[in-house]
């Protein structure tokens, strides 16, 4: 199972909006075929790894798969039909199919079918894999993850701004790699104003990909004709979004637009664009994972409207012990435990020195807001 992980992990952020999938065929305990899902529209694995062996696979034959084989004809044809085409006798599954029209269908034919077939086996890392397939298919919208950096004691930056870096070179390397993994990505304007960021995923020597870039900005500060920021000026430029509120003016609209950048208008009563109207039109869109990479204000605004799904926490043994530091998050006032925002289903990763804590957000029922900590846009 460990290597049908591995690989649908070399499919990494190219199957949207279809999960990442691996399979392995054993014969007398030696894997003797494989495949992964590599796309949206292509084989899915189970096929791909049963056409590879090119015979029929021999009595005793294990087919180890990292999600529950599609019972139902799609594009590509039922996997199950392949399966038991091929006269395979048992199957071993990771995780469950997450949609709750399918779940379950898949093993139930393959039983009636005389097939054994053993269930959850690393069934937790199965399921990680596809983070944003099962919260697009369960809740029919995208998934919205944050990603901050910090200090031990929570701080971002000095009192004076200075940001760069905290982390260290793995961490800054595993940033280009979750980068990668999502169709979209999003920054708020103090961070593009301040940090002028690319937006693209570098991994190792490969050329750089660039996701739908996705700029937060409700009074458009962005746009400066004599300094543009590289996300409306760069070759990537046409894969730009800038969301913003009818505050930001027609001008500037008509000018990103002539530069090829897309823009998305959303009435709002203050500069602040509307997370849950963002969150629509992403669903309406077929977008359905998006990172935010900050900044602090912008994440912090996405919580308070309990509008972020996830988020990657990545922290370096530093320690600022200075009130005056920028903190990672704010704007609620917690005066008891029980309005925490907490993690669940955490997933833990050692990266040189820093640490990655990575989980699924639990909002309390009732928090206090502190909008004085809030400018407008």
């Amino acid at each position: 199972m460990r290597k049908a992980i591995e690989l649908a992990q070399r499919a990494w952020g190219n199957t949207h909006p279809n999960p990442m999938v691996g399979c392995v065929l054993v014969e007398d305990g030696e894997v003797t075929a494989e495949g992964f899902h590599e796309r949206d529209g292509a084989p899915h694995a189970e096929r791909v790894a049963i056409a590879s062996l090119m015979r029929n696979p021999g009595i005793g034959a294990t087919l180890y798969v990292t999600m529950e084989p599609c019972s139902t004809k799609g594009r590509t044809g039922a996997c199950t039909d392949a399966i038991i085409a091929a006269g395979i006798k048992r199957v071993v599954v990771g995780a469950a199919d997450p949609n709750p029209a399918h779940a379950g269908g898949g093993f139930e034919v393959l039983r009636q079918a005389g097939i054994e077939v053993v269930t959850g086996v690393l069934g937790a890392e199965c399921s990680d894999l596809n983070l944003i397939f099962n919260h697009w298919i369960t809740h029919n919208g995208p998934l919205l993850a944050g990603k901050l950096a910090a200090t031990l004691d929570g701080r971002i930056a000095t009192r004076g701004g200075e940001s760069k870096w905290i982390t260290g070179e793995a961490a800054r390397a595993d940033v280009h790699r979750w980068r990668r993994l999502f169709p979209a990505i999003a920054a708020g304007a103090g961070t593009v104003i301040t940090d002028n960021p690319s937006l693209t995923a570098r991994i190792g020597g490969a050329p750089a990909e660039c996701p739908i870039r996705f700029v937060f900005d409700g009074r458009l500060r962005t746009v400066d004709e004599r300094n543009m920021p590289k996300v409306y000026s760069d070759e990537f430029s046409g894969r730009t979004i800038v969301v913003t509120t009818q505050h930001g003016g027609l001008g500037y609209v008509r000018k990103l637009r002539e530069r090829g950048v897309g823009v998305w208008v959303f009435e709002s009563p203050t500069g602040r664009v509307p997370f849950a109207q963002f969150r629509s039109r992403c669903a309406e869109e077929g977008i359905c994972g998006v990172l935010f990479e900050g900044g602090a204000e912008l994440m912090s605004r996405a919580m308070i409207e309990r509008q972020l799904d996830y988020l990657l926490m990545y922290h370096a043994p530093l320690i600022f012990a200075d009130e005056r530091a920028k903190a990672v998050l704010s704007g609620l006032r917690a005066e008891h435990l029980r309005q925490a925002i907490r993690l669940e289903d955490i997933r833990r990763h050692t990266l040189g020195d820093d640490s990655l804590v990575r989980g699924r957000i639990a909002y309390p029922e009732k928090v206090q807001i502190d909008e004085t900590l809030f400018s407008l846009g």
